[in-house]
């Protein structure tokens, strides 16, 4: 859905819509990034959710809006994640992220004209139940990727990725088919 701010009002990002609240959540992310004790950070991330959670978020953790981030049960992030949720991000059960990803439901229009006015975009992003997600990943709005999924690191998850897939590349693509609860590989991976 196509929003606008005014990129040459002067007063930059703090007149754009919901800054007070944005400035309210990096505020709570700093203190969420120098909590040492887990359960102090359970508390700061259900106030930056708007909801209590269960998940485990290694610090650094960065968002824009939080109450935007819907978690499911037993959710794993590793460092340096940031989720830019200004439109819905929906984590499912049982999902890991590795560590420097980037889930973005924000993004600009491709028209220099519309960008240079102000134009920007924001899409939802669906991640299914039981999802793991490599290292330096990085997931584009309007994105549903389905359960049991495994994104290979590095990968630019720009188009849906159905469920029960191995994905990776730049763009990602699907390598194969993933069977749950197959044998595992001699290199521990599933077959």
């Amino acid at each position: 859905m196509p929003n606008t701010f005014d990129l040459h009002a002067g007063q930059g990002p703090s007149a754009w819509p919901g800054a007070d609240k944005r400035r309210r959540v990096k505020q709570l992310c700093a203190a969420y990034n120098r909590a040492d004790e887990q359960d102090e950070r359970l508390r700061i991330l259900a106030q930056i959710l708007g909801k209590p959670t269960d998940a485990h978020f290694e610090a650094p953790f960065y968002c824009d809006v939080g109450t935007n981030i819907t978690l499911g049960r037993h959710c794993f992030a590793n460092h340096n994640v940031v989720i830019l949720d200004c439109a819905p991000v929906t984590l499912g059960d049982h999902v890991m992220i590795g560590p420097n990803t980037v889930i973005s439901a924000a993004g600009h229009p491709v028209d220099p004209v519309a960008r240079n006015a102000g134009v920007f975009v924001e899409h939802p992003i669906t991640i299914g139940n039981s999802v793991w997600i490599g290292a330096n990943v990085t997931i584009l709005g309007g994105v549903t990727i389905g359960d049991n999924c495994t994104i290979g690191a590095g990968s630019v998850v720009n188009r849906d990725i159905p469920p029960n897939s191995l994905a990776a590349g730049n763009p990602c693509k699907v390598l194969r088919t993933i069977q749950p609860g197959g044998a595992l590989s001699a290199d521990g991976e599933k077959a």
